[in-house]
């Protein structure tokens, strides 16, 4: 990387980290990078007012993206991706979809309350639509091949084995 912005080595590493973990949280970067805290504040507020990186809410966690690589609907994505359940979630619901509250809390061994309260946070990110079929509920993914995509590209950088397992029939993408 030659690019003057990131002459320091710190600062490089820490792009890189973003670069190669795309929606990575800054308490990864802490506990990866052994940074201190101050530090990986300072350059990733740097990082982002050079316009090398994007900064999203998932409304748990700041995640980060190299900057111009990802739109709005990529991130929501991917920061679903970024979290188990959710992820486990949407890799259920690409191979099998559309699939009712009831059937993914038994294949997750979840409780149909924890099941729902995920399907609810993607609904409100647009990632899924629900559809009532009579007393249940049935959830399907509202863009899939963006879905597909975005894991196939990045599955390195997800350490699933069980979403792995799920979508392994997707090697050749």
């Amino acid at each position: 990387m030659s690019d003057p912005d990131l002459e320091l080595a710190s600062r490089r590493e820490i792009y890189q980290r973003i670069a190669d973990t795309p929606g990575i949280h800054f308490r990864a970067l802490l506990d990866e990078l052994e940074y201190a805290q101050g530090t990986l504040q300072y350059q990733l507020r740097w990082l982002a007012d050079e316009d090398l990186i994007d900064v999203s809410d998932d409304g748990k966690y700041t995640r980060y993206y190299p900057a111009a690589e990802f739109d709005e609907a990529d991130r929501t994505v991917m920061n679903a991706l970024r979290r188990e359940y959710s992820r486990r979630i949407l890799a259920h619901l690409l191979t099998d979809g559309p699939i009712s509250t009831t059937e993914l809390s038994d294949r997750l061994d979840k409780a149909q309350s924890t099941v729902s309260w995920h399907l609810s946070k993607l609904a409100e990110a647009d990632l899924v639509t629900k559809e009532r079929d009579g007393r249940s509920v049935v959830y399907e993914l509202s863009d899939p091949d963006r879905v597909k995509y975005l894991y196939t590209v990045h599955r390195r950088s997800f350490t699933d084995k069980v979403v792995d397992r799920i979508l392994g029939l997707w090697d050749s993408y």
